[in-house]
């Protein structure tokens, strides 16, 4: 069964964390990127709030959050990846590693999509999940290679791959 309220949600979401990812990113990129990088966050912005219009204007539509458990389960894996992404975050700020903070929030975020498949019943959350592990692991080498914050990089790729599955999600709801 398709879900044009996850549809719209995904796009209203995904649009919402662009717009967010692509904010962490003007923490420390090169001077020239800051303008691109906030246009690309004012239209991930437009694309989110468009995805919630649609959400509002849907919200009587069946959505895989109403199956049997899944709610639950969706709630058990946002609170376990906030709890242990903060924590980690925490003691990396700590111990003075706060550039490796970004890097690791994408990769807690990639790892709580595969939890995330099942609930709505979508495998692309797999290939969403495999790109921002990805990321993860090779901004630090990319960063310092380009000498900039690991947030520039990680913020960058993640805000785009996230925006192409906020897209991904109005495409579907228009022809779902």
């Amino acid at each position: 069964m398709e879900y044009i309220r996850d549809y719209a949600m995904f796009t209203a979401v995904f649009g919402m964390f662009s717009f967010a990812w692509f904010g962490w990113a003007q923490e420390g990129p090169r001077e020239h990127w800051r303008k691109y990088i906030g246009i690309a966050s004012g239209i991930a912005l437009l694309v989110s709030l468009l995805g919630i219009y649609l959400s509002v204007m849907n919200w009587n539509e069946a959505t895989a959050l109403s199956e049997v458990g899944s709610l639950t389960t969706y709630l058990i894996v946002f609170y376990a990846e906030f709890i242990i992404g903060g924590i980690v975050a925490f003691l990396l700020i700590r111990a003075n590693k706060g550039d490796y903070v970004a890097p690791w929030i994408c990769f807690i975020v990639g790892i709580h999509f595969i939890f995330l498949v099942n609930v709505f019943n979508d495998s692309s959350l797999y290939l969403l999940a495999i790109l921002l592990i990805v990321i993860s692991a090779m901004s630090p080498t990319i960063s310092k290679k380009m000498n900039v914050r690991n947030s520039a990089i990680t913020g960058i790729s993640s805000g785009f791959v996230l925006f192409c599955f906020a897209l991904f999600g109005l495409i579907r709801f228009f022809f779902a």
